[in-house]
């Protein structure tokens, strides 16, 4: 398990469009089709990172209450799963269904749009508005599979309360860390 950070995208790139593998409905999903009213949460995640298991009730948890608010919650899977066969997009559907559907889980066979939204490790987060501009990247808390520190999602849970009030979100925004995505080698 190698702790790597996140590369934290620019404030207010715009978020690279997609069209990638549903699990949850065994169909194909975009950006455009599943984005949020209000605004979009884009999560790089896996089914057997530490770091993401560490923190999937809340992961869960954020993603059906901010539902109610107009936020979508994505989440992309881009892990080599020959390599990987855990991270299958069967076992998505099996670990989506154990979660409780509550987001779609994409499946981003060649990678692409890992690259395209600078994605390094399992979690990572980016926080769109309504017209896709990149708000927040980074860390959902400080607390880590290790590390004793109390699972909160205090820091990425204040960026969507302040997307949807309105109000300006803190620029100063600490990176994720996780597992480093698994790419294929060439």
């Amino acid at each position: 398990m190698a702790a790597t950070p996140s590369t934290m995208l620019p404030l207010g790139t715009v978020a690279p469009d997609f069209e990638l593998f549903n699990t949850a409905d065994q169909q194909m999903a975009s950006l455009q089709r599943l984005k949020g009213a209000q605004g979009t949460l884009v999560m790089f995640i896996c089914n057997h990172c530490p770091y993401v298991r560490h923190i999937e009730t809340e992961l869960v948890s954020i993603a059906n209450q901010y539902a109610s608010e107009g936020i979508a919650t994505i989440a992309i899977n881009a892990n080599d799963v020959v390599n990987y066969p855990d991270d299958s997009p069967e076992k998505m559907t099996d670990l989506l269904a154990e979660w409780g559907n509550p987001f779609p889980y994409l499946y981003d066979e060649t990678q692409g749009v890992a690259k395209a939204y600078q994605a390094a490790c399992t979690p990572d987060f980016y926080l769109f508005d309504a017209s896709l501009a990149c708000v927040y990247r980074g860390r959902l808390d400080g607390s880590t599979p290790k590390n004793n520190v109390p699972l909160t999602g205090k820091e990425l849970r204040a960026a969507l309360d302040n997307l949807v009030a309105g109000t300006a979100i803190a620029e100063e925004q600490l990176p994720s860390i996780g597992c480093n995505i698994k790419w294929k080698s060439l």
